[in-house]
């Protein structure tokens, strides 16, 4: 009986193999590590030191600078400002809307009138054109500066952020006097990630332009510095801060007078 397309032959037997131990090798060449050429991340933004980010920074803020000059020399010709000197000396004002509008086209045809609109149009198309492409650019210089400023920074906030976070956990260790070593983790790790959160916001609010990256990169350790302070001064006074039997007898007494009152 001839087979199909497939190959598949419905008379063949079943092979089946029956066995206490069995070696099978498979190829695993695919998943050989390889090493990746350093060259391709020595300039990445966390490759480098202060000094080469700071020398990054100025070469792109001075590319920025080239590319502002460019956009205000193309935009000059269409928009001439005239200053009077004189006027400003002696403290008068100008009335920029004092601009009879009529007066534009005074002395033109209508057919003339046509041309000269769309010559108008035509221009600010070809103004908006030619401007897209380089404030696009801008842009994108703007980002990377706030990228070198962000790991600048985070270079100290890091060191400090442990310390920060030292004089939180080590004084919360003193007050809590109940739970062990269990519940003053779990208060730390609380703290971390209030941490990790405001942190995390303040350098997105940094990359997006919302904040400067000196205040968006230490917003966090500006906020839990003084709390850190805190709780070092409470540890050391030996506070019952943490004294959850402190807070029951608070209420209890708070309720025992309100039953007093009502009475």
């Amino acid at each position: 009986e001839k087979q199909g397309k497939s190959g598949y032959n419905p008379r063949q037997e079943l092979t089946r193999l029956r066995f206490k131990e069995t070696e099978q090798k498979f190829d695993l060449s695919s998943f050989q590590f390889k090493r990746e050429d350093e060259n391709l991340f020595k300039n990445n933004y966390q490759m480098l030191n202060l000094r080469q980010l700071v020398a990054s920074k100025d070469s792109v803020n001075h590319l920025n600078d080239s590319i502002n000059k460019t956009i205000f020399k193309t935009i000059n010709p269409y928009y001439k400002i005239y200053y009077n000197t004189q006027n400003y000396r002696k403290g008068k004002i100008i009335d920029s809307l004092n601009f009879k509008k009529a007066g534009i086209f005074t002395g033109i045809d209508s057919s003339s009138k046509a041309l000269v609109i769309n010559y108008a149009k035509e221009n600010i198309v070809n103004l908006k054109n030619s401007l897209s492409s380089t404030t696009e650019q801008s842009k994108d210089f703007v980002s990377t500066i706030r990228r070198y400023l962000i790991e600048y920074n985070k270079k100290f906030t890091l060191a400090v952020s442990c310390l920060v976070l030292f004089f939180i956990g080590a004084p919360l260790g003193a007050i809590i006097r109940k739970g062990g070593l269990g519940l003053p983790v779990v208060v730390s790790v609380i703290f971390f990630l209030i941490y990790h959160i405001i942190s995390t916001v303040g350098e997105k609010s940094v990359k997006e332009g919302n904040l400067s990256p000196v205040l968006g990169m230490w917003l966090a350790i500006i906020i839990l510095t003084p709390l850190g302070l805190f709780l070092t001064y409470k540890a050391t006074i030996d506070s019952a801060l943490f004294d959850v039997d402190l807070y029951k007898n608070l209420f209890k007494k708070l309720f025992r007078k309100k039953k007093v009152v009502n009475g």
